[in-house]
């Protein structure tokens, strides 16, 4: 089967996956770009969201080069269809705008443009992936309380596991049964990003109540820097390397996700902040 033609598998309905990170930089929209174009290697019909409203780059990384963007959906000025764009293997890109600053905090009438696109997405995709901006701001966690899953990429350095161990607690206090997985980007290994895996995971068993779904690791692999620069994802600029086995591997694991109940974005009614105990919870835990 062409993997351009992808066919619906399964129960109907959309899942939705919401990428974020506390920490930037640590590759969490190579992260979205590389599951996206796995997903469709594995038949799925796949829309991605690049929610950093104001700053987004994912078209870049794909060397796409969109005339509209989220901006004009989000004004009224167009549909959701409008601004899609075509990416590799069939995959479909919604852009957003790149130095907006009035994008950066939505109003209610945005938030429900939002809501009435994603509707449409939904009857037309298997997947959609949401690309948040870094950080815990209150677009992000309004976008993270939204239906279907959460995926929190993370890296093996302190500051990047004391940052994603923030967003959890804060996501937590505001939906404390929302499930959440946590993905380690530039990992050694396995053996490597189980452990911070589990120091995540405990920490958050002690503190908050709750655990944490293990959704894998990406190797560290210089590849990914050349497939950057190449403006490709590397599971098709480099299909034998090693971080593309480990994206591929993530796709069958989301994959079997189950479909969202919901259709809407929704705004938090209210959201619990972050302290600075939870360096402390992290570490405790180790």
């Amino acid at each position: 089967m062409n993997p351009a033609t992808p066919r619906r598998p399964g129960p109907s309905g959309i899942v939705s996956l919401t990428v974020t990170s506390g920490k930037g930089g640590v590759g969490k929209t190579s992260v979205v770009v590389n599951l996206a174009v796995a997903l469709a290697r594995l038949h799925r019909r796949v829309a991605v969201l690049d929610a950093d409203f104001g700053l987004g780059n994912i078209d870049v990384l794909l060397g796409l080069t969109p005339t509209l963007h989220l901006g004009h959906l989000l004004a009224g000025e167009r549909t959701i269809h409008d601004i899609m764009v075509p990416g590799p293997l069939g995959i479909r890109v919604i852009p957003a705008s790149s130095g907006l600053r009035e994008l950066t905090s939505l109003t209610p009438a945005q938030w429900q443009r939002l809501a009435e696109a994603r509707q449409a997405l939904a009857r037309e995709f298997d997947f959609l992936l949401i690309d948040t901006a870094p950080g815990i701001s209150d677009t992000v966690i309004d976008l993270l309380q939204g239906p279907g899953h959460v995926m929190v990429v993370t890296s093996p350095e302190p500051t990047a596991i004391v940052d994603a161990y923030a967003v959890v607690k804060i996501l937590t206090g505001a939906q404390p049964s929302k499930p959440i997985g946590l993905l380690v980007n530039a990992a050694p290994g396995d053996s490597a990003a189980r452990t911070v895996f589990r120091q995540l995971d405990v920490a958050a068993q002690r503190f908050l109540k709750r655990s944490l779904r293990y959704d894998g690791f990406v190797a560290r692999d210089g590849a990914l820097r050349e497939s950057v620069l190449a403006q490709r994802a590397i599971v098709e600029h480099r299909p034998e390397a090693p971080a593309s086995r480990c994206f591929l591997a993530l796709a069958s694991r989301i994959a079997g996700l189950s479909p969202d109940d919901g259709c809407g974005l929704r705004l938090a009614a209210s959201r619990a902040g972050a302290t600075d105990t939870q360096e402390v919870e992290v570490q405790q835990c180790a």
